[in-house]
């Protein structure tokens, strides 16, 4: 099932908080994965225990990208972050999720 992909204001921060190059990386693992069965389970796509943040995580490299699927065709892209080790980072902020 193809999927229309959104980016919320905060998320849209997030991303021009990384480099450029590491922009076009996010949106084209966020393309690449999201666009085509975002609701499927996979190596780099989970459904989340139940948090404040966000119900799936993308996993591109040590980026996060967390999301929630609306409607039936709509992915709305909630936070983007860094993942180092163990600890999340959005816009240079450890996040506990």
């Amino acid at each position: 099932m193809k999927f229309e992909i959104k980016f919320t204001p905060g998320s849209e921060k997030d991303l021009a908080y990384f480099k450029k190059y590491e922009q076009k990386i996010i949106i084209s693992g966020i393309k690449k994965y999201l666009s085509d069965d975002a609701n499927v389970e996979t190596n780099r796509k989970k459904q989340l225990r139940p948090n404040e943040l966000a119900p799936w995580e993308l996993r591109i490299g040590n980026y996060r990208v967390f999301y929630d699927i609306e409607e039936t065709n709509l992915v709305k892209i909630i936070a983007i972050g860094l993942k180092v080790h163990n600890e999340l980072f959005i816009r240079g902020k450890r996040v506990e999720l």
